[in-house]
């Protein structure tokens, strides 16, 4: 699949990757930056790379083929076939500014439980499954231009990894299997209440593009 790297700020997502522990290349499908309101400032924290496995663009194009970016940009439905696809999907979230590892384990299991109390879908086994994530973070920092990677499979399987010199590594840092959290970390990112609007009409434009193209 072509595409063309996307600059953030300092940072530059490549056109392709291959993800930790897998040798499937996946394309660039759109980029953006996070940022927060601290005392009344929008204060850019990191940025959001999202990769998509090349079958991605026939298995969307069944159903959203001929739709503008705008049309894209503004279906709740369009995000969650990224999310659900049966497709490789992977996400480099590259700080701007230095951050906390638990800080941020700690926003997106606030985020993923959100989503699954709002779906209904809430368990003693997902709570479990946060405290294992939480575990992964626990000694972890990160400095301007270092990575957090998250990847996952058709068959379930999320894989965590970071970066510390820019590089992605060969091996994941660790495997869960857990489709569920994995659907949910890649909600809080582009799903409904998304963390990167930019990312998200990043994604609408450039897959828009390929699938009329």
């Amino acid at each position: 699949m072509s595409s063309s790297s996307i600059q953030v700020e300092s940072i530059v997502f490549p056109p392709s990757v291959k993800a930790p522990g897998t040798t499937t290349t996946l394309f660039l499908a759109g980029a953006g930056v996070r940022g927060v309101e601290i005392q009344g400032k929008f204060v850019k924290v990191t940025g959001i790379g999202m990769y998509l496995e090349d079958k991605a663009i026939p298995s969307l194009a069944v159903k959203w083929k001929g739709k503008t970016a705008t049309e894209l940009m503004d279906s709740v439905q369009f995000y969650r076939d990224i999310i659900n696809g049966p497709f490789e999907k992977f996400a480099e979230i590259a700080m701007i500014i230095p951050l906390a590892g638990i800080q941020h384990a700690e926003k997106v299991s606030e985020m993923c439980i959100a989503i699954w109390k709002a779906q209904g879908t809430y368990t003693d086994a997902d709570s479990a499954t946060i405290d294992k994530f939480l575990e992964v973070f626990k000694d972890q920092n990160f400095s301007p231009g270092s990575s957090i990677l998250y990847a996952t499979s058709p068959a379930g399987l999320l894989t965590i990894s970071f970066a510390k010199d820019g590089i992605i590594p060969e091996t994941a840092t660790i495997v869960l299997e857990n489709k569920k959290l994995g659907q949910a970390l890649f909600e809080s990112v582009i799903g409904e209440n998304g963390v990167s609007p930019e990312a998200k009409q990043s994604l609408a434009s450039r897959l828009s593009d390929l699938m009329n193209n």
